[in-house]
């Protein structure tokens, strides 16, 4: 596969292309070939400021919060447009830098995404100010006041936008097209394993002409994550990654109070019950473990099934399991690409250690692929017996990694559930549909699929969790009045 994107002039700061004052940059392989597909710059201190001074600007005096939100709409639909037109090149760039395989760059890394920023598109040019009830209040002259009132959102300001490598162009969009949408100034920091998925969404806001500062993209490490969620000029930081990494960012954000939106980790249950299509069942399972090689926060990792099927689910899967093909994701026939980096395959390697050491019993996978000297590949690796106390089931991975915990009555499977420090998401499988709705409720997540759910990630549906995966919601209306401050003007009705 060709390189498929080498722009590295600089950084998009206020409408320009900045090259680092340090002159600094930084190989960016692909973890399928360990191959450098390129050198991306590397943003530092000078960078940050450049960039919040732009944003701010474009913010205080710049047209963009002040335009309609039809105006702000028409040009979003441009970037849509002009991103859709650049998709084979996206979805390349997708697959070279993330390692995702071929299906899964077009569907959730790609389309996903942009199905997403239509919606904010779409959902932005709702009616602007919402009546409050009116009301009659007796005056101390002995007269009776018509009183009234509206409840409007407007920005919030700038918006420190900090992404992870595992779904990059999706995330990046996610974050940028509400914050755009509903008025503010954005400046976005990817991750430094995944910056030309972020540098190219910056190229295609220069060539439609977004408004100046509006949107810039700062690559960097630990030292620009910081800056980007302290300077007295950010008014909201939304985050997502890790649990530990977001507890930091809250203790970074306190002394200026600023707003934190945090989608973080997970260690997702997956319940099937006796009555469950146990096929359908396993290829759920199959996918909460394999899916971008385990690489994303709201997959089903930990498997509640109950005793009575145990055995022949587990069985079910790991047949299913077997016959993944691991690889290079260019190859459309690859079932599961690699892990991002040689320091997560060490990590995964470390927790099945543990798996192993815990008594838990191994079923599938353990292991590096055979065959595969290049690339950071691990196989999909799975394990019954699993204590729902040990680290296996209890820590988020970021891998391939399955577990399966035996259950006999639905109680028990909901406690088991909910005995977690992660509340992102949940399934359930069970023909009677009522009682799986039932159990829904009882699940302290902020999401739950039954049967498989909608089918699809819907635009509308809020997204985000509870206890230690975070803090606010994404998509649906949810997610656009997070980059909003809510403001109520009341008056004399006469």
């Amino acid at each position: 596969m060709t390189q498929p994107f080498l722009k590295t002039d600089g950084l998009y700061i206020g409408n320009e292309w900045v090259a680092p004052a340090s002159g600094d940059k930084e190989e960016v392989i692909n973890p399928a070939t360990e191959e450098v597909i390129g050198l991306a710059p590397l943003g530092g201190p000078a960078e940050v400021e450049a960039a919040l001074a732009s944003a701010r600007e474009a913010f205080d005096s710049g047209p963009w919060p002040t335009m309609s939100a039809k105006e702000r709409a028409a040009k979003l639909q441009e970037l849509h447009g002009a991103l859709l037109a650049r998709a084979a090149e996206i979805q390349n760039l997708i697959i070279a830098e993330a390692g995702a395989t071929q299906i899964l760059a077009q569907t959730l890394q790609f389309g996903i995404p942009m199905q997403h920023m239509q919606y904010f598109i779409n959902a932005c040019q709702r009616e602007p100010a919402m009546p409050l009830p009116v009301e009659v209040t007796p005056s101390p002259a002995g007269t009776k006041v018509l009183g009234a009132g509206v409840k409007v959102r407007e920005p919030v300001g700038v918006v420190s936008a900090i992404t992870p490598y595992n779904f990059p162009f999706f995330l990046n969009i996610s974050k940028i097209a509400p914050a755009l949408a509903m008025g503010n100034a954005v400046v976005l920091k990817p991750s430094p394993y995944t910056p030309f998925e972020a540098l190219i969404i910056a190229e295609v806001a220069a060539e439609i002409g977004l408004p100046k500062g509006v949107l810039n993209v700062v690559t960097g490490g630990k030292e620009v994550g910081e800056a980007l969620t302290t300077d007295d000029r950010i008014d909201l930081i939304t985050f997502t990654g890790s649990d530990s990494v977001g507890s930091a960012i809250m203790g970074q954000a306190a002394p200026g109070l600023k707003r934190v939106l945090l989608e973080l980790g997970g260690k997702s249950a997956l319940i099937v019950r006796e009555d469950a299509d146990l096929h359908q069942a396993a290829m759920a399972g199959l996918m909460g473990f394999t899916i971008h090689c385990g690489q994303g926060c709201a997959l089903t990792t930990r498997h509640l099934v109950h005793n009575s099927v145990r055995e022949q689910y587990v069985q079910t899967l790991a047949g299913m399991a077997a016959h993944v093909k691991v690889g290079n994701p260019s190859d459309a026939e690859t079932g599961m690409g690699p892990l991002i980096r040689a320091v997560q395959r060490d990590r995964v390697e470390h927790y099945v250690e543990l798996g192993r050491d815990s008594g838990a019993t191994l079923v599938a996978g353990g292991k590096r692929p055979e065959g595969l000297t290049k690339g950071f590949f691990y196989e999909p690796t799975l394990f019954d017996n699993v204590d729902n106390k040990s680290q296996i089931a209890q820590d988020e991975i970021f891998g391939p990694v399955g577990v399966v915990i035996g259950y006999d009555t639905d109680d028990e499977a909901v406690a088991l559930a909910n005995d977690s420090k992660y509340g992102l998401s949940a399934g359930v499988f069970s023909a009677d549909v009522g009682l799986a709705y039932e159990m829904a409720l009882r699940l302290k997540t902020g999401g739950v699929s039954i049967n498989g759910g909608s089918g699809k990630m819907s635009s509308h549906a809020p997204f985000g969790g509870i206890k230690r995966s975070g803090i606010g919601r994404e998509y649906g209306e949810e997610g656009l009045d997070e980059y909003t401050n809510l403001k109520a003007i009341s008056f004399h009705g006469g």
